[in-house]
């Protein structure tokens, strides 16, 4: 099986989730948010293919990497690929996080128009999801993790398993991130 990527994975990622990550970057994506940080992920048609054994192969070459990341692109446009990586690396204990433009109620609506299938199958793999387009109106760089307020960091298996969603509460403690720009406003 192969996946259409942007980019090759990035190996020592420290922006895209907690600790040390690697980024699998999805090609294509239909959201096209003003302002998406990530622009020439967009067109379907760019990027390259890969053969899954070759990510693979770079997953059981980590060593310090707590997890990885799926970015984009848009991953859940081809969730059947990112179901078999995910897969791997569950096998190789390591965490997962993704960042999608879709909503997760939107991700579960099965009957809504555009539904891929896959979408529910790949959430079960997912630890922590960021989901929702970025809306550059509502940008905040004080956000940890995300884009735009708008954005959420969405714990999966807690949500699943309460039936509701559950937010990853660590990420969104305002005062200790204001504190942290104060303080390096200070030192700058």
């Amino acid at each position: 099986m192969f996946i259409r990527l942007s980019n090759e994975t990035t190996r020592d990622s420290i922006v895209d989730g907690p600790g040390l990550r690697a980024v699998i970057w999805t090609q294509g994506c239909k959201h096209n948010c003003k302002g998406c940080h990530n622009p020439s992920t967009h067109d379907f048609n760019g990027g390259f293919l890969m053969d899954l054994h070759e990510i693979e192969e770079t997953l059981k070459s980590l060593k310090l990497q707590k997890g990885i990341t799926f970015s984009g692109g848009e991953p859940f446009e081809q969730p059947l690929a990112c179901i078999e990586i995910a897969k791997i690396a569950k096998q190789l204990g390591l965490d997962i996080w993704c960042y999608t433009g879709y909503t997760f109620e939107r991700l579960l609506n099965e009957k809504g128009a555009g539904y891929k299938e896959g979408w529910k199958e790949f959430l079960q793999y997912i630890d922590v999801l960021v989901d929702g387009p970025f809306i550059l109106e509502k940008k905040n760089l004080l956000l940890k993790f995300r884009g735009s307020e708008n954005q959420r960091i969405i714990d999966v298996k807690q949500s699943f398993k309460n039936k509701e969603i559950i937010l990853k509460e660590e990420y969104y403690n305002v005062e200790q991130v204001v504190n942290k720009y104060v303080f390096l406003k200070q030192i700058v």
